[in-house]
């Protein structure tokens, strides 16, 4: 047997590893999503080699909160570039806190006429998903246009942004206009990462902000060791008259005991499950992924 026979046999060997190890992961994502009444898509991007595993990758699912990273992103480039500054205070009307929506900001300012400075008006907004802090940040930098002009020019295609959450909650169908693919997603954590959208100094203020959000714990986080450092945006619609949410979603960087990461994005779409159900849907897929790297060092083709 000469040595190049049995060097295509061992490159057939490890193909055939990979690819079996790779189809028990979309496996066992599979058999979680067995039998739930829902439509669910997955992404899950390796920061260590740049692979990439997906379930529905391509499929446009509504956003719901979660376009509030990619708003806080907007935000934070405009601070960049010099136009708007963290310690600018913006000044708040009552008229400015929708009384019909979730808002802290509200809960602790109910007659509004008091300012919060940029940096106050993105923690509440992505920490705490503050719908009226939402949308002050989008009547600052010019409306959901300037957002998607953003992710546009920085390489993000698979994503579309047209409504405000205040739009959002006036109709139902609505809230479909702003919807991303999965992939789409971990593709827009992973340039934040990497360190390919913002300043040093904002993308350390962001990811702070992120591990610290308040929302979701039974999501990602939920599916990994309570000391995991997650940095996270949640999303979660409202139930309509036919007991069909819209979505319930977590998109993150996950932080492995090695100091590795890789980006996931799970959303959870037009869903007849309660919402209990819901949010173990994506802590069981954070699960298994999370073991899964762990039992192939961490490195394993996601391909």
């Amino acid at each position: 047997m000469n040595k190049l026979f049995i060097l295509i046999i061992i490159l057939l060997s490890t193909i055939h590893i990979a690819t079996a190890q790779t189809k028990s992961i979309t496996a066992s994502i599979g058999k979680i999503l067995k039998d739930r009444k829902a439509d669910v898509g997955v992404a899950v991007y390796l920061f260590s080699n740049g692979d990439t595993i997906s379930i529905n990758g391509d499929r446009h699912f509504p956003l719901q909160s979660v376009f509030k990273f990619h708003i806080a992103l907007t935000v934070l480039n405009e601070v960049d570039k010099g136009c708007l500054s963290l310690k600018q205070k913006i000044n708040i009307t009552k008229a400015d806190l929708l009384s019909n929506t979730w808002s802290p900001i509200r809960d602790k300012y109910p007659d509004g006429e008091m300012a919060l400075t940029i940096a106050e008006l993105i923690e509440y907004t992505v920490a705490q998903s503050d719908n009226n802090g939402c949308d002050i940040l989008l009547k600052l930098i010019g409306g959901t246009k300037a957002v998607e002009e953003y992710l546009f020019k920085i390489g993000v295609k698979d994503v579309q942004i047209k409504a405000n959450e205040e739009q959002m909650h006036d109709m139902w169908n609505v809230q479909f206009q702003n919807w991303t693919t999965p992939k789409s997603a971990v593709q827009l954590l992973s340039k934040f990462y990497s360190g390919q959208l913002l300043s040093k100094e904002s993308s350390e203020i962001l990811f702070k902000i992120m591990a610290n959000t308040t929302t979701g714990a039974n999501r990602i986080k939920g599916g990994v060791p309570h000391s995991t450092v997650v940095a996270h945006k949640t999303g979660t619609s409202d139930t309509n008259s036919q007991g069909i949410t819209a979505s319930v979603n977590d998109i993150g960087i996950v932080i492995l005991p090695d100091g590795s990461a890789y980006a996931m994005a799970v959303f959870v779409s037009n869903t007849r499950e309660n919402n209990l159900i819901n949010e173990s849907i994506i802590a069981e897929i954070s699960h298994t992924v999370w073991q899964y790297l762990l039992e192939n060092n961490n490195s394993l083709p996601l391909k």
